[in-house]
């Protein structure tokens, strides 16, 4: 497989219909900032605990189906499309995760040991990719569990960031006002 085509040299980029948009079009920036919380989670890994590290390898495959779902105009029943399913096994994963933590009480600063500091900025990078999303389904079809997805996500990555946290001994830090 070759990996430049030159097809995009001019700013047009191919959807998975083979249809033709611009790089700048909604959906290419839903999918694409789901492209970056993605690399961006896995800078995190491994983390050092095999249990975080065994939900954030299939977040990251579930992405790539996120960003199969945005890429497709118009899908057939059988196209890669985000399910409940997924949704369900990241609530779980959150229920999990949060058993071992204190309860929340208040606001905390995003931060803490690397790995937990970069669980963090997934989470915004996350927030914004659903923020594009929502954007997108605002004038296009959209699979409504994709973004239901991506909210979830954010849950999860700012619980798992606690987590690191946590277990690396940093303490959280509330904002100041």
């Amino acid at each position: 497989m070759k990996i430049y085509t030159g097809r995009g040299d001019e700013g047009m980029t191919d959807l998975r219909d083979m249809s033709r948009v611009s790089k700048t079009s909604p959906r290419i920036e839903a999918y694409g900032t789901v492209d970056e919380a993605n690399a961006l989670i896995g800078t995190a890994r491994p983390t050092g605990y095999d249990d975080i590290d065994d939900v954030l390898a299939r977040v990251q495959n579930h992405l790539h189906i996120v960003q199969a779902d945005f890429a497709n105009p118009a899908p057939d029943d059988d196209d890669p499309a985000v399910e409940t399913v997924h949704v369900e096994e990241l609530e779980d994963a959150i229920d999990e995760a949060d058993e071992e933590l204190d309860p929340l009480e208040s606001f905390i600063l995003p931060g803490g040991s690397e790995v937990g500091a970069t669980l963090h900025h997934a989470r915004a990078v996350v927030r914004r990719a659903e923020r594009r999303a929502v954007d997108l389904a605002a004038d296009d079809p959209v699979n409504g569990e994709a973004i239901r997805y991506l909210n979830r996500l954010s849950d999860a990555l700012f619980v798992l960031g606690r987590l690191v946290n946590a277990r690396e001994g940093v303490p959280e830090e509330s904002p100041t006002y």
